[in-house]
């Protein structure tokens, strides 16, 4: 029986990986493959960074990548850009109606700010993406804003924003091609003190293929 969650894709598949709730995953994905995320159980924010593989400074910028599509939703057709400027990779295809870029990553900071000092021993997306890019060189000096895939952050029109329940549902997915050879840096968000994972973290499956 074919797999659903590899309908579509382009070329062969040379990664197929499921990544557990609440984990860090870290990949290089190369110019002209297609990146898959898939929201396995539904309503789990997926946290995500992209460098450039030359590992030159260039990196996602969320501000270039706003100003140039005017828009601060990702939808499909969206084009991730760098510091830069240049297209770092494009949104091919998402069955969301569309992916956030303001929200940020949750750390054990603002989690204690937001929800008490309690929470304070929380692990946190922060922590992820240290956990990850440590692996090549890169410390927390390389983090910058980041987009939260599958993560619903309505804007009203006097400016207020929320974090609120996800838009997304069981084996949704969102394509991402790369335009020039990239890390990608993941982490499948372990917040558990709002609603932008149903408070119950689960795992994603992040697919390679070109």
């Amino acid at each position: 029986m074919a797999d659903p969650a590899l309908a579509g894709l382009p070329g062969a598949i040379v990664h197929d990986e499921i990544v557990p709730a609440r984990a860090p995953w870290l990949h290089r994905v190369m110019q002209g493959q297609t990146l898959r995320i898939v929201d396995v159980e539904g309503n789990q924010a997926v946290d995500f960074l992209v460098y450039c593989a030359a590992d030159d400074g260039e990196r996602y910028c969320a501000q270039a990548t706003i100003a140039a599509q005017g828009n601060i939703f990702l939808k499909e057709g969206a084009v991730l850009r760098s510091n830069e400027g240049r297209p770092m990779m494009t949104l091919t295809a998402t069955n969301v109606a569309y992916h956030d870029t303001i929200g940020g990553a949750c750390s054990c900071e603002s989690n204690t700010l937001r929800y008490g000092h309690h929470t304070k021993s929380q692990h946190a997306c922060v922590d992820n993406f240290l956990d990850a890019n440590v692996r090549v060189g890169r410390g927390k000096r390389d983090m910058v804003s980041n987009i939260n895939f599958f993560m619903n952050v309505p804007v009203e029109a006097d400016g207020a924003l929320g974090i609120v329940d996800g838009i997304s549902a069981p084996g949704l997915m969102v394509d991402v091609r790369a335009e020039m050879d990239v890390d990608v840096v993941v982490s499948n968000c372990p917040q558990i003190n709002n609603p932008c994972n149903g408070f119950n973290p689960t795992p994603v499956r992040m697919i390679v293929a070109g």
